[in-house]
């Protein structure tokens, strides 16, 4: 995603200024120039949260080592922003191996994963990001690299064409996806451990704000923090993102601490209110409510209406808002809940979602 880096200074009551306006959703679980992999954990004892999956890792990590075998396939499944990059580095960083990275879209050919493959030493690990994207002609050939560890490439054109096997180096593929259900059976199956990332805990994405705030070297208050979490929607990046321009504030006016004073202000100028709903949330709840009575609405007239394409609505603003109870998925369509109504200050509508009258 492109992002304009363009800031602008905004003068205060107290004649101090900060910058204020980011040209991009600040809530978006997407990368952006701004993440950074001075942040990142390198081992599992330093990681934060998915305790489930780190357990299940480091006893894996651990009998491979022993056995002196090559760890099995990883699957990295959930929203973006929770840290399946950060967790494949680790894997590596934990097994003394190099990692190469790449992404699924961006291998086109067969004989640009192959390169890779045949490039790939004993014990490396290679991450591919968003493999639901890979094309089916190239996925094909990890078949047999996941298995056997060697590859069919096949030499010259027409009738003097033939195929010739290539041994590889044993290697330990870890995939990220956002959409698990997109994965073809075969590829899935290849995978010997296959992880489902959840949104992380308030006191999770605390603990990841006030370490961060340490390595950027700036203090923050236990409730400016708890402050940064309830906003983050259960995302690490999007906490980093936040600490980020509120360390803006903190830095334009000479302070060593975040107070509560300051996340507010911050938020009040990005438009993020108590629980992380921007602008664009906000505008999609109320859509669903005033556009079309509260629902069924199906996700490409909302789209439409909203001026947003359906792959974002459904994988950027959709799981935040399901997950807190705002929004319903049906077979007719997305529905907006009593709690959105309530949130927003609403009433019923006229053959909305409900029978009676409300107000917030």
């Amino acid at each position: 995603m492109e992002r304009k880096d363009e800031l602008t200074e905004e003068k205060y009551p107290d004649s101090e200024q900060v910058i204020s306006n980011i040209q991009e959703r600040i809530v978006s679980p997407e990368r952006t120039g701004y993440d950074t992999y001075s942040l990142r954990p390198k081992l599992l004892s330093e990681y934060i949260g998915q305790d489930n999956i780190k357990e299940r890792l480091k006893l894996s990590i651990q009998a491979s080592k022993m056995r002196n075998e090559q760890l099995d396939h990883i699957l990295l499944a959930g929203p973006p922003g929770l840290g399946k990059t950060t967790l494949a580095t680790i894997v590596a960083n934990e097994l003394n191996a190099n990692i190469h990275i790449t992404s699924g879209p961006i291998l086109e050919k067969q004989g640009d994963l192959a390169a890779m493959l045949t490039n790939l030493e004993y014990g490396d690990v290679l991450f591919i990001d968003e493999i639901h994207r890979m094309n089916r002609n190239v996925e094909e050939i990890l078949y047999s690299a996941m298995e056997d560890y060697q590859i069919d490439i096949m030499i010259g054109k027409g009738p003097a064409a033939r195929s010739i096997r290539v041994e590889l180096q044993p290697f330990t593929l870890v995939g990220a996806t956002t959409r698990s259900g997109l994965l073809t059976s075969p590829l899935r199956n290849r995978f010997g451990m296959i992880f489902e990332m959840s949104f992380y805990s308030q006191e999770e994405l605390q603990l990841i704000i006030s370490r961060a705030a340490e390595v950027m070297g700036v203090g923050i208050t236990p409730d400016a923090s708890l402050s940064l979490a309830k906003r983050a929607r259960g995302t690490p990046r999007i906490a980093i993102r936040l600490l980020k321009r509120v360390r803006d504030l903190s830095t334009v006016r000479g302070k060593e601490e975040i107070d509560i004073a300051m996340v507010e202000e911050v938020m009040n100028l990005l438009g993020v209110d108590e629980i992380g709903l921007d602008d664009m949330d906000r505008k999609l709840l109320k859509v669903i409510i005033e556009t079309y009575k509260g629902g069924p609405v199906g996700l490409k007239a909302l789209a439409a209406s909203i001026g947003v394409t359906e792959d974002t609505i459904s994988e950027v603003y959709e799981p935040f808002l399901v997950q807190c109870g705002f929004v319903a998925r049906s077979a007719r369509g997305r529905i907006a809940t009593e709690k959105a109504y309530r949130y927003l200050g609403f009433s019923n509508l006229s053959g909305g979602l409900f029978d009676e009258p409300f107000s917030k």
